[in-house]
């Protein structure tokens, strides 16, 4: 395809980290972002198990991401896709590749946010290892997965052929890299005005052959998280992204076209504070319908396992029964009568009817109504 490169944004050589930001520019929304991430992180800190209440979270962040890379596929598709397949990625069938590369983007996600709990820094080496996880399987496998770029690379308008921005050269690359972590290691500029500079960055060098915006964002998530600024590792800043998808390009290009650096960090201080007040409502939603949830499974199951019923359905909201009755920790026996009762009782749905030897499917929709994106 040949490439226009009329109006095309080059990097800003010799230009990060910005040496004079106007602070009088962004102070305020900065204030509101901070105290937007308070809030939302006093709700984890309030969340007696987050990662159970909020693993639908990932998931939705894994689809929005993706989406906005043109993979498309659905909460549905993802979960019904882990219930039946999950671990044995690219030994499947009939199911499409958006699905487990959407899937691939949650695991690398959640496998690097292990390695830094096991003492590993945000590190070069961590972020090939991401890219490397994130594009194992699919179309992303045969664009050098975990290895950083050794040709130029554009980003391209795919419907007007036109490019937008032109990265940092695959020469200076390593000099980039080398100068974004000793920023992110060494910085003092307060921590959200750090994450802004630093997902611009990276956008920037863009050093990877594909997949470089997913990690970019997931950026986002690990150093929030591993600064203490949220609790848990659970912030996702997608979905305002995507809503914003052409204000998100144009700002970033802005920064290598005009030096604005104080009008990106407008931006992304708002795409924070919005987005944490997207993901409480989110949160106290998965949170409130828990506690209604707790007080029905222990009136209709009538037994010293409702909690663990409902605590296995927040992890898995789409599962085959069989799945259900081996891993749930409850005696078999049990567990098939509490599913009977919970169909009986309308607070789970059948998804596909049990066939042969295949189990039946069940979906427990409460839940998915607040996370299906």
């Amino acid at each position: 395809m040949e490439l226009n490169l009329e109006n095309a944004v080059g990097y800003h050589y010799g230009e990060f980290p910005p040496s004079n930001l106007n602070y009088k520019k962004f102070v305020e929304p900065l204030l509101k972002a901070t105290d937007a991430v308070a809030r939302y992180d006093q709700m984890l800190k309030n969340m007696y198990n987050s990662e159970i209440l909020l693993a639908p979270l990932r998931n939705q962040e894994a689809v929005i991401s993706s989406r906005m890379e043109g993979t498309v596929s659905t909460m549905d598709e993802i979960l019904k896709y882990e219930a039946d397949h999950e671990g044995n990625e690219g030994n499947v069938t009939n199911v499409r590749s958006e699905v487990i590369e959407t899937l691939l983007y949650q695991r690398a996600l959640q496998l690097t946010q292990q390695a830094m709990e096991d003492g590993y820094p945000l590190s070069q080496s961590l972020i090939k290892g991401a890219h490397e996880r994130l594009l194992y399987f699919g179309r992303g496998a045969s664009k050098s997965p975990g290895m950083f770029k050794n040709e130029q690379n554009f980003l391209v308008d795919k419907l007007k052929k036109k490019v937008l921005f032109i990265p940092i050269s695959p020469v200076k690359l390593n000099e980039g890299l080398d100068n974004l972590f000793e920023y992110i290691e060494k910085s003092t500029d307060p921590l959200l005005i750090k994450t802004a500079l630093t997902h611009i960055e990276f956008e920037a060098l863009h050093p990877f052959k594909d997949g470089n915006g997913r990690i970019g964002r997931m950026l986002i998530t690990l150093m929030l998280w591993s600064s203490g600024a949220i609790s848990a590792p659970h912030f996702y800043i997608s979905g305002y992204l995507e809503d914003n998808k052409d204000l998100y390009i144009d700002t970033m290009r802005n920064v290598s076209a005009k030096g604005d650096w104080e009008e990106w960090c407008v931006f992304f201080l708002e795409a924070i504070e919005q987005q944490a007040i997207r993901n409480l409502s989110i949160a106290e939603n998965i949170h409130d319908l828990y506690e209604e949830m707790k007080l029905k499974f222990q009136d209709v199951l009538s037994s010293k396992w409702s909690l663990n019923v409902l605590d296995y359905l927040f992890k898995n909201p789409v599962f085959r029964n069989n799945k259900f009755t081996v891993n749930s920790g409850i005696p078999t026996a049990s567990a098939a009568r509490f599913t009977r009762i919970l169909l009986e009782e309308n607070m789970i749905h059948i998804i596909e009817e049990a066939s042969g030897r295949r189990a039946a499917l069940y979906s427990f929709e409460p839940l998915m109504q607040l996370v299906r994106v």
